[in-house]
């Protein structure tokens, strides 16, 4: 299996919109994705990894678009902000064949050997076990002093509380 990040292409959008629609897959947001939204996402991407270089690349699989993985900057204010998050979502029929974990691992080393970044962050939902999983697959380390309550979900949603893990350019996946 041949686990690739690259830019994206118009044919990922439709398999990408579906990702997103998928009540599965978007278990820990707070609601899927229209096509418009979904297809603004593709295209925000798209731009920022044309403009600097990096982003959330689409994931192949063997030359089949799986998903996303990448690079991020948080647009909300917390206390580990200003800094680089790396998250993914692949769609449901990918999951549990380590896909995510080798398009991540390539996502840290592009972090932290090309960009040279000190550190980059990732945080879910308390509630994502999946993500916390893997997080903690690739070395990331749970910072126990970093929880918060997602700004952009309301306060008493059982999404609202996320962890938040930390990975070091010393201690790279």
């Amino acid at each position: 299996m041949k686990v690739s990040l690259r830019q994206w292409k118009d044919t990922d959008l439709a398999p990408f919109a579906a990702m997103n629609a998928d009540p599965d897959v978007m278990r820990c947001f707070p609601s899927p994705l229209t096509r418009e939204q979904s297809d603004a996402l593709a295209q925000r991407q798209r731009g920022l990894i044309e403009t600097r270089g990096w982003g959330l690349w689409a994931v192949d699989v063997d030359d089949v678009f799986a998903g996303f993985t990448g690079l991020a900057v948080p647009a909300f204010e917390a206390e580990f902000t200003p800094c680089v998050e790396i998250g993914w979502r692949l769609a449901r029929e990918h999951w549990g064949r380590g896909i995510a974990y080798q398009a991540a691992k390539q996502a840290l080393r592009h972090a932290f050997a090309e960009l040279h970044l000190p550190e980059v962050v990732s945080f879910t939902a308390q509630v994502n076990e999946r993500s916390r999983r893997l997080m903690e697959r690739l070395g990331m380390e749970r910072d126990l002093h970093g929880d918060f309550l997602h700004p952009r979900i309301p306060e008493g949603h059982e999404l609202s509380p996320h962890v938040l893990y930390r990975a070091r350019a010393t201690n790279p996946a």
